[in-house]
């Protein structure tokens, strides 16, 4: 008799090939309307599945795990962070949780390099004029002036695999890199990068002209960039985000641009996503802030990557071993 093939329930559309992988190994539920599912959804799925793969879009609280039926045995996040996941409560209920580190390195650290360079020359209010029709003038010696990069100071607020990528591709711009990190990176990673430590993130903050937040969203790292930390940045400041929203504090932020106490930002990602700041929406509009919908791994191989690491996480455990990708609360 034929091995029964686990229940696998999918929240999100995935690439084609991933869904079609799934397919073919797993007796799989796919959300062909590719929009976050309904809380009551999410129950049904926690309640009859032997694996759930959720993403960054899916609530996956204490509350929803509380309700998972006896089949439920791993929760194969489609993603890195799993600030979205109880992964505590998971455990106590003998849930294995997982995730897919590793392959979105390369094109997030692409993506704030984009960021970075997008607001210190003012690329996407200068994208808009030729169609808006307002390049009447002409070139001229004084007019839509930004920043020079080559030269100036960025701190790195998280030194993992996209701090690291980030800060290689930076050195290549000319740029000095800085880094506050939980653990200081060992001495030949920091040498080839020529990277400058500070144990203390104020310090740095004080020092440097561009701040890229690359660290995970964790209870410890909530608001990290405080309204006074933000206060200590010098006012030509650039601040990029492409990890997690709520590692710094919007309104703050917001506000410290308004009045001019710093310069710009580019952000990816946001508090109340998908909800954005109307305050952040106002000063795009007056081109101030480059804002993105969070587009930091948006490459078809990237997110097929991602799904291949879930398959395997899948496969792993279902054949009796421990997955590759495991989460463990030492690592939150």
């Amino acid at each position: 008799m034929s091995k029964r093939k686990p229940l696998v329930v999918v929240t999100r559309r995935l690439p084609d090939a991933v869904e079609t992988r799934m397919r073919e190994l797993f007796d799989v539920r796919l959300n062909s309307e590719d929009a976050p599912m309904a809380t009551d959804a999410l129950a049904a799925a926690v309640r009859e599945a032997d694996v759930l793969v959720p993403t960054v879009t899916d609530e996956v609280d204490s509350g929803l795990i509380a309700q998972a039926g006896p089949n439920l045995r791993l929760i194969a996040n489609f993603g890195n962070g799993v600030d979205h996941i109880d992964v505590a409560a998971a455990l106590e209920r003998g849930i294995t949780v997982t995730n897919t580190p590793g392959v979105l390195t390369e094109d997030t650290a692409d993506m704030t390099m984009a960021l970075i360079l997008a607001v210190a020359r003012r690329v996407t209010e200068g994208a808009r004029i030729i169609p808006d029709d307002e390049w009447t003038t002409g070139w001229s010696p004084t007019w839509m002036l930004g920043r020079r990069i080559t030269g100036k100071r960025l701190g790195i607020v998280g030194m993992g695999r996209i701090g690291q990528a980030l800060a290689k591709r930076a050195r290549a711009f000319g740029l000095q890199i800085h880094y506050h990190n939980r653990r200081r990176v060992p001495a030949a990673i920091e040498g080839a990068l020529d990277a400058t430590y500070w144990e203390s993130l104020d310090q740095m903050l004080a020092r440097v002209d561009i701040v890229s937040v690359n660290c995970p969203h964790t209870p410890a790292t909530y608001h990290l960039l405080s309204a006074r930390r933000l206060k200590l940045l010098k006012p030509e400041a650039i601040v990029v985000n492409t990890a997690r929203g709520e590692v710094i504090d919007e309104n703050a932020l917001a506000r410290l641009i308004e009045g001019g106490d710093v310069s710009a930002a580019g952000l990816d990602v946001f508090e109340q996503e998908p909800a954005v700041s109307p305050r952040l929406v106002k000063l795009a509009r007056q081109g101030k802030v480059v804002l993105l919908p969070h587009m930091g791994s948006a490459t078809y191989e990237s997110r097929t990557d991602m799904g291949e690491k879930v398959i395997i996480n899948i496969k792993t455990f279902m054949d009796g071993h421990r997955p590759p990708d495991r989460i463990l609360p030492s690592m939150l």
